[in-house]
């Protein structure tokens, strides 16, 4: 497995690093195989240690942040939401990951990616800044699936090929705790 540990505001010490491989590796005993890559960021803001893992399974991300006043409660704290996740979602990703893989193997070979806002000019006297800007590949998936990696990952929304449409759609929560689907028509 690739962990890849980075560090803001502060020096990643080698029992740290150690200590982050050796939680972040542990989060593969929930599959059938390590996790394939897993990033780990570390940052310090005054007296808050932040750590952010995201863990890429079997065409699943996994994400979770954790803040504390300790850099290894942390880490044990991002872990520990992780594994919440997958307890959370263990039956659906499993199903995911069995249908993923024999999908993958006869159809889709090839990721699609997209770039977000790009192009976009405006010639109104207020012009917003685009202040990043994410590629990510978008595989085919049913709405249900979407919805549980937008839950996975902890965001609002969801962009995604909808596999029985062959459209990108996007999923989102509403605020009274529901989703929405969101079908562009051109």
């Amino acid at each position: 497995m690739k962990i890849m540990i980075y560090g803001k505001n502060i020096d990643v010490t080698p029992a740290l690093k150690d200590y982050a491989n050796e939680k972040v590796s542990k989060i593969g005993k929930y599959f059938n195989g390590e996790p394939k890559e897993a990033n780990v960021s570390m940052e310090v803001e005054k007296d808050r240690h932040i750590v952010e893992v995201t863990a890429y399974i079997n065409g699943i991300i996994l994400r979770g942040e954790e803040e504390t006043h300790d850099m290894y409660a942390s880490i044990d704290g991002v872990i520990e939401k992780l594994e919440r996740q997958v307890h959370k979602y263990k039956t659906k990703i499993q199903k995911k990951i069995i249908e993923k893989k024999q999908e993958f193997k006869e159809e889709y070979k090839e990721e699609r990616t997209e770039e977000v806002f790009q192009g976009l000019e405006r010639e109104a006297e207020y012009r917003p800044r685009v202040v990043r800007t994410k590629k990510f590949a978008i595989k085919p998936m049913d709405i249900e699936e979407a919805i549980m990696q937008m839950d996975l990952l902890g965001h609002d929304f969801f962009v995604f090929s909808n596999a029985n449409t062959e459209e990108v759609n996007v999923v989102y929560k509403r605020k009274d705790g529901n989703y929405g689907l969101i079908e562009p028509t051109f």
